[in-house]
């Protein structure tokens, strides 16, 4: 009884549940018989701590007894005093006995190029020989092809022997192949890292598996797959849209600039310089003014703004790109988060007074706040950055925070910059004041600048990703739902087959027809307990399976991916509403992906008032609201102190770095009862007692 059955099929070690008639069928249509099956079903109610080793027994006990009462009649049709020591003295000559039946060629011929198609798949993954080999399907499938080729039955007498072997032995064994499935697992199967235990061994993992990203030679550098560019495509669609309904255009510049644009504002450059790629040659030539690679727009943009405006009847500009940008980093890089390339939107604006370029930065802010709630279904807050962490060359900087609950940090997830007349100053993009009659006077534009990033993928893995994989929201996910059809039988008719086929077709077009992106999973190369699992590690919000029953009843089954119980998972939906099932169900992923991101965030804010609270609630993977001066050095000494005070204590998350602000919140209710004096008792501001608000502290990213 050939376990390697139950990993081609899907259902082991996936599924624990008792089994119905229909899925003892598919057992025995894929060569399990009905003794394993029902060993199986046994697993729901006794919930051993090791099953692959209750079904070995089991399977052990049961095959044992079987094969001692077929021996002794043997013994008495053959009575030869040579023949049993002879059998007992080489139990290897016996493994090597003839097939038990006629070979069936066709089924070898079948299985074999099942067998050779899977490989080829495997190998245009870019998997290698020795992976493709120690896959689980492919080893089923091998396991099947020597089955066949020994005969047809069962198994081969071979593996008769070994189960024949005395059960000391298969103990013996045991925790090898405890080790070995953990191997196969880790190479072809479901998630080995637990997202609670090892979180970046778990990201690294999820984002692999679940086909985000592959590495590339470049350090810091990172494939995106179709998989996450999907993702990536429904942020930028919902974006772009909106950022056009306030009269913003899409352009495009070089993403060369030249090094003296960038020394025009020398904080500009000092802030970027440790991370600023330079071009100094080409071939052999060395370039007679170097070029930096695009680390962000403003003086790129800003010289060609400078030519077109004359007049204050030439403003407002209002300009976007989407392009990426390079960021020599030389910190440790992870893919999404921190990367030396990455894709992004940047805008640049500018106006001829000052009150509507303050408006477009809180409705953009409002924008990105709305892209992190409403599409990736994450909480943020919105703030004002501390004089310390505003762009360098902005009168002010606005920002969204949000919060990683497995690490205890926080993340930067957009910003909108008030450049005031900084750059305008700099770069003379100046027009004819319309207020002076005599034309004379002039006067500097008013800019703003906003951008985010594709770290917003990387937030969302990190945020609701659990131990089964990617958990996608349904606002945007590439494929919100996939069908999958079940249930065809050995002795299902070719109308049965047919009706499926054509009733999931049906279900499809009309989910498409209806704005949801859905995908038909109709491969009859993979089982539906693969597809199962490799939807879950997808992350796939919705799954919905249909077999002929249900078309009999005209309903179907809907699995909702945010929620790992397979029982609590699973709502039913009637074929006459079936959109709007499907619809209804979306939404309720997202509200409850959301509500339940909320919670964790809020359950991990803290306000406080006295130092000594300060170290102990970081510590324990919390962000703290503290009444705080403003002034960057009294921020650098709060950053100093929570890092001493971090380094004899067990931190959450593991890092022991110090605080840094994140932003002031602009909702009142960050901003209940605040102290007037400053959290830190070492401030020596002069603003040391009168703080106004309360300011966002906490480990970040």
């Amino acid at each position: 009884m050939d376990l390697s059955h139950l990993v081609t099929v899907g259902l082991f070690p996936a599924k624990y549940a008792p089994l119905s008639s229909d899925e003892l069928d598919y057992f025995r249509k894929h060569g399990v018989d009905d003794t394993l099956a029902e060993i199986v079903s046994q697993l729901a109610k006794q919930k051993p701590a090791d099953p692959y080793k209750f079904i070995a027994d089991a399977v052990a006990k049961k095959s044992g007894g079987v094969k001692q009462q077929e021996a002794k009649p043997k013994a008495e049709a053959k009575p030869k005093a040579e023949a049993q020591p002879k059998a007992e003295a080489k139990p290897k000559a016996e493994a090597k006995a003839a097939p038990a039946g006629p070979v069936d060629d066709a089924a070898v011929k079948a299985v074999g190029d099942e067998l050779r198609a899977l490989k080829e798949r495997l190998k245009q993954e870019g998997k290698s020989g020795k992976d493709i080999n120690a896959s689980p399907e492919v080893q089923a499938l091998v396991a099947r092809l020597t089955e066949l080729k020994a005969g047809g039955g069962d198994k081969p007498a071979a593996k008769a022997a070994k189960e024949a072997t005395p059960k000391a032995k298969s103990d013996a064994k045991s925790e090898k192949s405890t080790e070995v499935d953990k191997k196969q697992q880790a190479k072809g199967g479901g998630m080995v890292h637990k997202k609670a235990e090892n979180i970046p061994e778990w990201y690294a993992e999820v984002i692999g598996k679940g086909q985000l990203i592959e590495k590339y030679p470049v350090k810091g550098c990172f494939i995106l797959r179709p998989w996450s560019y999907k993702l990536w495509e429904q942020i930028q669609g919902w974006l772009d849209s909106q950022i056009k309904l306030l009269g913003v255009e899409n352009c495009y510049f070089p993403m060369f600039i030249p090094k003296c644009y960038m020394e025009k504002e020398s904080d500009h450059l000092d802030d970027f310089a440790p991370e600023l790629a330079m071009v100094t040659k080409f071939g052999n030539e060395e370039i007679d003014e170097p070029v930096a690679i695009r680390p962000t727009s403003e003086t790129a943009m800003y010289a060609a703004y400078a030519d077109w405006v004359q007049s204050h009847r030439d403003l407002p500009i209002r300009l976007n790109q989407w392009c990426s940008v390079v960021r020599w980093e030389v910190k440790q890089t992870t893919p999404f988060l921190r990367t030396r390339e990455f894709l992004w939107q940047e805008g640049h604006t500018a106006y001829a007074e000052k009150a509507p370029a303050e408006e477009e930065v809180l409705a953009i802010l409002e924008l990105y706040a709305r892209v992190y709630e409403e599409l990736l279904a994450i909480p943020v807050v919105r703030g004002t950055k501390t004089k310390a962490e505003t762009f360098p060359g902005a009168d002010y900087t606005t920002t969204v925070e949000a919060f990683i609950p497995a690490t205890g940090r926080a993340i930067q997830g957009a910003t909108s910059h008030h450049l005031g007349q900084n750059f305008s100053k700099m770069f003379n993009i100046t027009f004819q004041d319309p207020k002076d009659p005599s034309g004379k006077e002039f006067d500097f534009a008013y800019q703003n600048s906003w951008g985010l990033t594709q770290r917003t993928i990387g937030v969302m893995v990190m945020v609701h990703g659990d131990d089964k994989g990617l958990v996608l929201p349904p606002n945007v996910a590439g494929i919100q739902v996939v069908i999958v059809p079940v249930g065809i039988k050995a002795n299902s008719t070719e109308e049965e087959k047919k009706t499926l086929a054509e009733v999931s077709k049906k279900y499809c077009a009309a989910l498409q027809a209806a704005g949801i992106r859905t995908l038909l999973d109709d491969d009859n190369t993979y089982s539906p307990g693969w597809k199962f699992n490799n939807w879950e590690m997808k992350g796939v919000p919705l799954r919905i399976d249909l077999g002929p029953l249900d078309i009999q009843k005209g309903q179907f089954v809907m699995s909702k991916r945010n929620i790992l119980d397979p029982k609590a998972s699973k709502r039913n939906g009637q074929d006459k509403t079936m959109v709007e099932d499907v619809r209804r169900t979306l939404d309720e992923i997202h509200k409850e992906m959301y509500s339940n991101a909320l919670a964790e965030r809020d359950g991990r804010l803290a306000s406080i008032d006295q130092w000594k609270d300060f170290s102990p609630n970081l510590n324990s993977g919390k962000l703290v609201l503290v009444p705080f001066c403003g002034d960057p050095e009294c921020e650098d000494k709060i950053k100093e102190k929570s890092k001493e005070e971090a380094q004899e204590v067990e931190v959450a998350g593991g890092l022991k770095m110090g605080a840094k602000s994140l932003c002031v919140p602009h909702e009142e209710k960050y901003n209940k009862s605040c102290p007037k004096t400053c959290i830190n008792p070492d401030c020596t501001s002069s603003n040391k007692n009168g703080v106004k608000r309360r300011t966002l502290f906490g480990r970040s990213y």
